[in-house]
């Protein structure tokens, strides 16, 4: 089945308003997570254009990179490593406006200026985090804490 976004402009909370339906239509319904995990990150990365739109998954004590768009990653972060390692230990959401100035930042790539990552969180235990990275310094903000934290709320 061919499935086409509808990317609009406008103020970041409009781009997630018109968004959010359409992930939520390629998921509904898709029992595959690695699926699901590849439309979210591929719709996130077409609306928005950011570096680095992508998932990592629990494994074996580490987090494994998972479906992604952008340049090559990290395979495997430690729990408490990086921003997602620390957003993993925290369970909780990260915006880092400059990557530079967060303590332990891996630099998968040179390009990342700022960075979002979000917890996968199902029965109080974390199974992922979706990262997002931008080239450009304060890219994230609360409307992206909201409408990410929202989308992850989703995938099972």
């Amino acid at each position: 089945m061919a499935e086409d976004l509808s990317i609009i402009q406008g103020n970041k909370a409009e781009q997630y308003t018109s968004l959010l339906p359409q992930i939520k239509a390629l998921i509904t319904g898709e029992p595959d997570q690695v699926a699901n995990l590849a439309n979210i990150a591929a719709a996130l990365k077409e609306q928005f254009g950011w570096l680095w739109v992508g998932f990592y998954l629990v494994k074996g004590g580490e987090l494994v990179l998972g479906p992604f768009q952008g340049p090559v990653a990290c395979t495997r972060i430690r729990k408490g490593r990086g921003v997602c390692g620390t957003s993993w230990a925290q369970a909780a959401t990260l915006v880092v406006p400059d990557v530079e100035k967060f303590p332990g930042h891996i630099a998968c790539s040179s390009l990342s200026r700022s960075e979002i990552v979000v917890p996968l969180v199902k029965n109080g235990e974390v199974f992922g985090v979706l990262d997002v990275d931008s080239a450009e310094l304060n890219e994230f903000d609360e409307v992206d804490r909201k409408f990410l934290e929202e989308i992850v709320s989703w995938i099972e």
